[in-house]
């Protein structure tokens, strides 16, 4: 339960329905936005069919544009999401939405697991937690959505919360503390038999007798006369023992009586504790909330400091186990020798517990039969360290007692956990607690430079503490060594593990690492040489799968295996990272070679080709190879893809042009370069389409030149203006004319056409336009066809010729429609609407106006949505409606910032210009 202490977001439902950051609660839009994010918090990382959505915010009376309504509040939701917890997403998935959420940051979760992880513990536990738990109200359950969703299991929730708390407080004898909160929940749940119970119990334990019995009285009457019913046969066994004065009852707890048993010692084993600890506050904590009987497993990979951890937390708490503490490495990464026998590791502790040699019995099972009956009433620690698997600690298990059994694993050991076992996770260090490790092994830094080179090398050695203290030992047994050179040496990826190597080789990083991958099978430790060939920072299933050449079943199944192991970390669902180090080692288990990066290239290539087409209608025909693929079945979904994998794409194909994969590079650049016209970003795309097209130069493609320059003037279109696309537009053309393909030349005349365009050389830009047109024509080019038709249109338009405008305009709005492509036809409706604004057509321009804004916002077009506006604006305006004409400019200009286009300024220009509106008088006042 730790993660309840986290200081990240925590999304409410008890109470106001928002975002919790720190003390502030952030609360998006109205009743129906708030509806929608409950609905999906309710059912966290499950797939709510948009039918029920609907139904829970109408109560099955939905508008008919309900969908198309349910559609926006979840984009609308997406984009304040992003802003406050990158790590939460709404999916698209099938027939619904899907919450993709760290369920330890809805407080509805929290509650639950704290009162579900409070059973079983000591009372002063118990109360803590549950206290914890009742604190995460801040009101009534989804108090300000109206009615629009109803969950009355929150309200029981919340009733149970309560009462096992007071529950622990009454055996804590804190009876004269609750009696005052019972009296008011009796009042409010009449009828709540346990509550009248625990209010009765407390009466009596405070010398009330009396008070208790009316108690009773007043509810047996009361379930007489309203319900029918008598008491249930707990309260009235109670009202029966206070009407006897059974004395037992104003005991709260009773500790358990140890018999004693001759021969028996007090074992003592716990290694001293590792001096030079540092940072672990939360991890102490959560071991702070073991002291009760129980099994806790502390789990990471090698080097991350758990064994340090546990006996640091051992020895600060040895004198609470009043019986003792039994300790034992049970050597499951030992390399010089092998696993210790649980039969070898039982007569260790039995020998420990006083029991003579000849006493021991020869059969296993008997042998832990006898060990669990010596625990059975006894508080004992029993650290087990460095376990192999599950299989090997079950043995040593105490049955049901006092005593707790701490595990230590380079694996999760997942069947412990099933049986009950509570996990913690051990991460890398913070960065200056990392900085202090470094500090006692070397001493205090000698100035501020030589502090922040430390910063730096903890940085380097992934604030792992293996590698922090053999840096810190470096530092302190060769001081010929500066940490400027020793920054170097670990600055360079090559020589960074070697740097981490110290003469004790069974101590080093790259050792550590080793005995891990040879615990693994040939397909798993396979699995891990095949990433350290991907030159992302982290990966899929689905990438994977086409690494290894399996299905992505496996692959998942194989990346699930080594996150156990803690050689990857499941950073989101199907999303898997590597430590540094772990990423370097596995690079040298890789070797050379080209086949896994193209393999991955291919997939890369086939996933962002299957996005794209969900953005714009594709032009170049381009059809990569099928590859393991997620499904991607809507623009949400193929734009989350994106976001999500664009630092590997650009990865993938710098990897693949130093590797001399050219084709798959200027392909990619390409294919991935579509996702940069809709979230718009100058530097990194123009940095993938010179990449791309270097690499279709150095293979001789020459349609790929063609296209990577044509893809480079819509970059340059839209960051630097027509003006700049004339040379790439140029060599097209000769490009396109010399393989003698009428489409790609359609496309390249259109683009020089549109360049000339730009720089105000209509009659010219007409002529290529109409060139161009022909070419589509020939080619069976209807997407071209549609773009020339606009683009002709356009021109007309700047020639002061509206009227012949008019047509193709029109024709490019039902070719695209035609084509499908929902984007182009909201720009060709907002240039529709615009040169319907300049023939007087008002009613026509503001209801094509409005159909572009709402195509734009659909598919996130900021450019289009804000050109829309400005369009509309102006109808507005000329119809008398200013006060709409300054909200869609407002608007407008903040699209054209978020696409960083200097558009804005006019835009803010026209704002300015508008006359001042007045608020309407009230008639009393007029």
């Amino acid at each position: 339960m730790d993660s309840t202490d986290d200081d990240g977001p925590r999304f409410c439902v008890l109470g106001p329905v928002g975002v919790a950051v720190g003390e502030q609660l952030r609360s998006i839009g109205g009743p129906g936005l708030r509806g929608l994010l409950a609905i999906l918090l309710l059912e966290p990382n499950q797939v709510v069919p948009i039918e029920r959505i609907v139904d829970l915010l109408w109560d099955h009376e939905p508008p008919v544009t309900a969908r198309t309504i349910v559609q926006g509040y979840v984009s609308r939701t997406r984009k304040w999401l992003s802003t406050l917890d990158p790590t939460t997403a709404i999916e698209t998935t099938g027939p619904g939405y899907q919450l993709v959420i760290d369920e330890n940051r809805i407080d509805v979760s929290m509650a639950r697991m704290l009162l579900a992880g409070s059973r079983g513990r000591e009372p002063e536990v118990r109360s803590a937690m549950l206290a914890r738990a009742q604190a995460l109200w801040r009101g009534p359950e989804l108090s300000d959505i109206g009615a629009r969703v109803r969950a009355p299991e929150l309200a029981e929730l919340r009733l149970a919360v309560i009462e096992a708390r007071i529950d622990a407080d009454l055996e804590l004898g804190r009876h004269d503390d609750v009696i005052g909160e019972l009296a008011a929940l009796v009042d409010t749940h009449p009828f709540r038999e346990h509550l009248v119970g625990q209010l009765v119990l407390a009466l009596y334990r405070s010398g009330r007798r009396a008070g208790a019995l009316e108690i009773y009285q007043r509810f047996a009457q009361r379930a007489a006369g309203e319900l029918g019913l008598d008491p249930g046969p707990g309260l009235r066994e109670l009202h029966s023992r206070v009407l006897r004065d059974d004395e037992r009852l104003l005991t709260p707890r009773t500790e358990p009586v140890v018999s004693p048993r001759v021969g028996v010692l007090n074992p003592a084993q716990l290694p001293a504790p590792p001096s030079g600890f540092a940072g672990r506050e939360s991890e102490l904590a959560w071991l702070d909330g073991m002291r009760g009987a129980g099994v806790a497993v502390l789990a990471g990979p090698a080097g991350i400091g758990k064994s340090a951890l546990a006996l640091l937390w051992g020895s600060q708490v040895a004198r609470e186990f009043v019986h003792g503490q039994l300790y034992v490495s049970l050597r499951g990464f030992d390399p010089r020798h092998p696993p210790l026998d649980a039969a070898d590791v039982l007569t260790r502790f039995l020998l420990a517990l006083g029991v003579a040699a000849v006493d021991i019995p020869s059969d296993v099972a008997e042998r832990s039969a006898l060990y669990r009956s010596l625990l059975a009433d006894r508080k004992v620690l029993v650290l087990l360290d460095d376990a192999s698997d599950s299989e090997q600690v079950r043995p040593l298990l105490p049955g049901a007692g006092r005593s707790l059994v701490l595990v230590t694993s380079r694996r999760r050991l997942d069947g412990l956990v099933a049986d009950g076992a509570r996990l913690r996770v051990v991460d890398t260090l913070a960065a200056d607690a990392a900085v202090r490790l470094i500090e006692h092994a070397a001493g205090p830094p000698l100035d501020a430079a030589e502090r922040a080179q430390r910063a730096r090398l903890a940085r380097l050695c992934g604030f792992l503490p293996l590698a922090l203290r053999i840096t810190g030992a470096r530092l302190a047994v060769s001081p010929q060594w500066t940490v400027g050179e020793l920054v170097a040496e670990l600055s360079d990826e090559r020589t960074r593990l070697g740097a981490l190597d110290v003469e004790d080789a069974n101590t080093s990083v790259r050792a550590a690492l080793d005995v891990t991958v040879r615990k693994l099978d040939e397909s798993h430790a396979a699995t891990l040489r095949a990433l350290g060939a991907f030159p992302g920072q982290w990966v899929s299933p689905y990438a994977v799968a086409a690494l290894c050449g399996i299905d992505v079943g496996r692959a998942r199944a194989r990346l699930r295996v080594l996150a156990g192991s803690f050689l990857v970390s499941e950073l989101d669902r199907d999303v898997y990272g590597m430590h540094d180090l772990v990423r370097l080692f596995a690079r040298e288990l890789a070797g050379s070679g080209v086949r896994p990066l193209r393999a991955v290239a291919g997939h890369y290539l086939h996933v962002a080709d299957t996005c794209r087409r969900h953005l714009r209608a594709v032009d170049d025909d381009i059809a990569p190879a099928a590859s393991p693929r997620p499904d991607i079945l809507d623009r949400d979904a193929a734009l989350e893809w994106f976001d999500r994998e664009w630092p590997n794409l650009l990865a993938v194909a710098a990897a693949c042009a130093d590797a001399g994969l050219h084709r798959e590079v200027w392909q990619l650049a390409r294919v991935a370069g579509d996702y940069r016209r809709v979230r718009s970003r100058r530097d990194d795309w123009e940095w993938l389409l010179d990449l791309g097209l270097t690499s279709a130069r150095a293979c001789g493609d020459r349609r790929g030149e063609v296209l990577l320059r044509l893809s480079r003037c819509v970059m340059l279109t839209r960051f630097a203006g027509e003006h700049e696309t004339t040379p790439d537009a140029d060599a097209a053309v000769v490009l396109a004319a010399e393989i003698a393909d009428p489409k790609l030349s359609a496309m390249a005349h259109n683009t020089r056409a549109s360049a000339w365009y730009g720089q105000k050389r209509f009659a010219e830009a007409l002529g290529g336009y109409r060139d161009a047109l022909s070419l589509a024509r020939v080619a069976g080019y209807r997407l071209g066809e549609a773009n020339l038709h606009n683009n002709i249109a356009q021109v007309h338009l700047n020639l002061g010729e509206p009227a012949s405008a008019l047509e193709p305009q029109r024709t490019a709005v039902e070719l695209y429609r035609e084509v499908g492509d929902l984007g182009f036809v909201g720009l060709a409706l907002a240039n529709l609407a615009e040169l319907e604004h300049e023939l007087g057509l008002l009613a026509d321009s503001e209801r094509n106006a409005r159909e572009a804004v709402a195509l734009a916002e659909v598919n996130g077009l900021e450019l289009t949505e804000a050109f829309a506006r400005e369009v509309l604006a102006r109808s507005l305006r000329d119809s008398g409606d200013i006060a709409g004409a300054r909200t869609e400019l407002a608007i407008a200009i903040e699209r054209y910032r978020q696409a960083q286009s200097p558009a804005a300024d006019a835009a803010r220009a026209a704002l300015a210009s508008l006359p001042p509106t007045h608020p309407r008088v009230p008639r009393s006042q007029q």
